[in-house]
């Protein structure tokens, strides 16, 4: 769940007095009462006040004359300055809940990544103990998968092997993603059950 944006003080006034002034509680044509006095009621500084009837003032819902003060001006303005604020709250919201899930995500990829590389690194060391016993096995010149992405071959579905890396250049890439075009002479580290290394086998020729 998304947390909530937390609105400056002088907005929320504004959007308390528009809401007021929408239900009638606030007529047209009424003098509100004076910066202190709302600074008082709402316990925030008259500076506070000053912002938050600026925006209203903005918006056509109030009118601020130095000489006369704030005069309530338009309840109709006034409802469609909720409807909008409503709208640009809606958006920031939506906003920070994919800045949240980017993050949640990074934070799953890097975590996926650690254990990949941790897996890989157990592999090696304990390869002859029967613990973990991933397969190599280099795509031929000949594969038609060459130049083809991961996701495109559907390798997974087709062979059941779980791609833990991918040795290119006497380099490991762990954990490709589904955009990782295979080349001639890479080396997949995989993880699978007994038959996995055939159907691999079978599958660099099969496809089309």
């Amino acid at each position: 769940m998304g947390q909530r944006i937390e609105m400056p003080r002088y907005v929320k006034i504004a959007v308390d007095v528009a809401v007021r002034i929408h239900k009638g509680d606030l007529q047209e044509g009424v003098k509100l009462r004076g910066r202190s006095i709302l600074a008082s009621e709402y316990n925030v500084s008259p500076e506070t006040i000053r912002k938050a009837m600026k925006i209203l003032d903005d918006t056509g819902v109030v009118e601020v004359n130095k000489g006369s003060g704030v005069i309530v001006k338009s309840k109709e303005k006034a409802l469609d300055f909720i409807n909008g604020f409503k709208d640009k709250e809606t958006i920031g919201m939506i906003r920070s809940n994919i800045k949240s899930l980017l993050q949640q995500r990074k934070e799953v990829e890097r975590q996926i990544n650690e254990l990949n590389q941790k897996i890989i690194d157990y592999s090696y060391r304990f390869k002859n103990a029967d613990l973990i016993d991933p397969v190599e096995i280099e795509i031929p010149e000949y594969s038609n998968i060459i130049d083809k992405s991961v996701g495109e071959c559907r390798f997974w579905h087709n062979t059941g092997a779980t791609i833990l890396g991918i040795k290119r250049d006497d380099k490991v890439n762990i954990s490709p993603g589904p955009y990782w075009e295979f080349k001639a002479k890479d080396i997949l580290l995989v993880v699978g059950d007994e038959g996995v290394l055939e159907r691999i086998k079978k599958y660099f020729n099969d496809i089309e």
